[in-house]
Formats: structure tokens, C-alpha cells, sequence
């Protein structure tokens, strides 16, 4: 997931805010006092994208339970200080230095989304205080001008995984020979997605039209498309354009195969295009209780279902397993400290999670399946899953 890259530009002139993305970390990194380790949630709460931020926070809440309700991690109890970065690329900037340098965090759970998450590398880097970004997508995040960003990492799959995914769906399973493809031209996220989209499609682009996000009418669009030879659209964006866009083609009697990325994966698209208009509706999920990717599944949705009382979401998921990440990190190392932290999650291997089974490749990405569901009116009908 990531942010629109719109509100972001001016953040990446981040030199006062510490080294430039690829320097080495300058400071020396926190350590684990007292009797809790602390560790910093820097989700979107509130503002744009809000339903995964709270979705992340929700699947974190509960991991923090289990462990302390286990024993804790090396004897000591975790304490999560949670902030709100409300959705804007500055807020989660400042989010990252406060937990840092105030709250002495030894590691971080957040961003959710990948333009708020790359602008907290200049931050996290200068600290030495490693985070994971849930569901942070963007190739970038983990890599810039091809160095590997020392303290970041992340629990997801990467943009170029979802495009791949997506072209060989719809050729190999929709059988898709002409696609028509709506983007988002002002997030990275989509912008990643269409370039390896299009990388790997062997078909036509019958049209390609662009929209910008908070956009809310896309007839203009959709009237250009609507009598062209095509056999699919590809949709990449978050679920408040795309669950617009779902809804007006429906409406209009457009009847095409839709195809997304991981972005699809709230319930709130179903909100917003109306279950009856969602079918032949196809994405890139984290997880999915009909292709489960580990025996993990069964018991986080069991606990999961009993706290919350609601069927949980890729990115609850997503959000538990980069806590568990942690645990494992720290377990590994013998030690809660911000540095040691890092060096554990740079060398995971063989981590089970809900999501996956999944090791950290040199690039800090964990190498691990996805899966391609299915809706019809709204509800999951179908879950192929796909290893790398």
C-alpha cells in the first residue's frame, strides 16, 4: 500500500530531517530498559486511508496480547506507544523522530502505506531504530538509488510481485487478450503497479486513462472505454477511486472482468461500490482463510474472530505477523535492542506467519506466497494461491 504521492513530494527534501535515504545510521540505536521492551506503532488512524491503519492496528493489538499473555519476549512485557500519523507523509515524519528520540522505542510497526513509510527513512536511519512496514509496497521503500535501507523492512510482498501476478492472471486465467488499465497518476503505488503491469502482459493495452486521488466522478472515463474491444481492466489504486470506479462501470453496464492490487483488500471498497456491483472482481491478497499459507491461519482467526468479533482482513494480518516478526527477531539475538533487532530481521529465516512462510532477502523483503481472490457480490468466493 502507499500514499499519494501528491502530498508527499515536498517531504523528500528531508535534509533536515537527517542523512539522505542510503546513508548509514548516525546515532546508536535504543535499548531495552526496565521491564518492558517499547515498541512504536506509526499507523494512519485517522485522515484518506485510515481502514488500514486501523486494520494494522487491530491485528498489532492483538499479537502485543498473545506475547504478554505468554510471558513476553526475553522475560519482559512489550509496551506499545501508538501515534497516530493521520494519513500525511509529514505527520508520519514527525511520528518517527518523536518515538525515536522521546519515547526510546527499539523498533516500529508502521507505516501502512509506502509514501508515508519512505518518508520516515531518513528518520529511522539517523535513529538506528528498525521498522517494518506491514504493508508498505512500493519497491523503494526497502532499496533507493540501489542501496539497501539498512533499518527498514517490511512483512508484504513488493509492487513488482502484484503486477507480475495480475499480468499472468489475466492472461492465464481470465484468458484476457485486450486490457484496458485505470490508474492512479498521483501515487507511487499505482504508478509501480502499472509499470509491472505492462512489463509483463503479453497482450494489448486496448486504453490506458489516468485519474487522480479524491477523484469522485469517472464517467469521462468510463464512456471512452465502454464500447472498445477489451476482455479485462486493471485498476490500480486504493479502494476509494477504485470502489467509485467499480460502481459507475457497473452502473453503467460495463460487465468486464476487474482486476486490482492489494489495495483492494478492505471492506470499505465494498462499501463504496455496493456489494451487488462486485463481482468478476479479482486482486492480490496477503492472506485468505480458503488458501491458508500456514497453520497459523486457523488460530489467528479464531482469536481474531473471539476479540474482535469480525472476520479479519489481509491487513490485520499483516499488521499481527510484523509484531511476531519482531518477537522472532529479538528471540533470535537474545536481545531487545534496536541494533540487535535489526540484525535479526535482516537474517529471518523460515518465519510462519499468518500470511506466509517467509525468509528476509538481502533486500530486507520477505520472500513468501500471495494469493488472488475472487469476489462475487461482495464476498470471496474464490483464493488461488501463487508462490513466488
Amino acid at each position: 500500500m502507499k500514499k499519494f504521492s501528491f502530498l508527499f513530494a515536498s517531504l523528500f527534501l528531508l535534509a533536515a530531517c537527517g542523512p539522505a535515504a542510503g546513508g548509514g545510521a548516525s546515532g546508536g540505536g535504543n535499548k531495552a530498559e526496565g521491564d518492558t521492551i517499547k515498541i512504536g506503532m506509526n499507523m494512519e488512524l485517522s485522515g484518506d486511508v485510515s481502514a488500514y491503519g486501523n486494520a494494522e492496528k487491530e491485528g498489532i493489538k492483538l499479537a502485543v496480547e498473545e506475547i504478554n499473555d505468554a510471558g513476553g519476549v526475553l522475560g519482559k512485557k512489550i509496551e506499545l506507544i501508538e501515534k497516530d500519523n493521520k494519513s500525511e507523509n509529514g505527520e508520519a515524519t514527525s511520528v518517527a523522530a518523536n518515538l525515536t528520540a522521546k519515547d526510546k522505542v527499539v523498533a516500529v510497526v508502521g507505516p501502512a502505506t509506502s509514501g508515508a513509510a519512505k518518508a520516515t527513512i531518513p528518520n529511522m536511519t539517523k535513529a538506528a531504530v528498525p521498522a517494518i512496514t506491514p504493508s508498505g509496497t512500493d519497491d523503494s521503500i526497502t532499496v533507493v538509488n540501489d542501496k539497501v535501507q539498512e533499518y527498514i523492512f517490511r512483512a508484504c510482498f513488493q509492487d513488482t510481485f502484484q503486477g507480475v501476478i495480475l499480468a499472468n492472471f489475466a492472461q492465464d486465467n481470465l484468458k484476457a487478450k485486450n486490457v484496458v488499465i485505470i490508474g492512479d497518476n498521483s501515487s507511487d503505488y499505482a504508478i509501480g503497479l502499472t509499470k509491472s503491469f505492462k512489463d509483463t502482459y503479453k497482450g494489448k493495452i486496448a486504453k490506458e486513462e489516468t485519474f487522480t486521488a479524491g477523484d469522485k466522478d469517472f464517467q469521462a472515463i468510463l464512456t471512452k472505454i465502454k464500447d472498445l474491444d477489451y476482455d479485462a481492466i486493471y485498476i490500480p489504486g486504493y479502494y476509494a477511486e477504485a470502489g467509485l470506479i467499480i460502481k459507475q462501470a457497473r452502473e453503467m453496464g460495463i460487465n468486464k472482468p476487474i482486476l486490482g492490487a492489494d489495495g483492494f483488500g478492505d471492506e470499505k471498497l465494498i462499501e463504496i461500490a455496493g456489494a451487488k456491483n462486485v463481482s468478476d472482481v479479482y486482486y492480490t491478497g496477503h492472506f485468505s482463510e480458503k488458501a491458508p499459507a500456514t497453520d497459523k491461519v486457523k488460530p489467528f482467526v479464531e482469536a481474531f474472530k473471539k476479540k474482535y468479533n469480525k472476520q479479519p482482513s489481509a491487513f490485520n494480518a499483516l499488521g499481527y505477523d510484523s509484531v511476531y516478526m519482531l518477537k522472532q527477531a529479538m528471540e533470535d539475538k537474545d536481545s531487545a535492542d534496536s541494533k540487535d533487532i535489526k540484525e535479526g530481521l535482516a537474517s529471518l529465516k523460515d518465519f510462519v506467519g499468518v500470511t506466509g512462510k517467509m525468509t528476509m532477502d538481502k533486500d530486507h523483503n520477505p520472500e513468501k506466497s500471495a494469493v488472488v481472490l475472487g469476489l462475487t457480490d461482495g464476498k470471496e468466493t474464490s483464493a488461488d494461491a501463487v508462490n513466488p
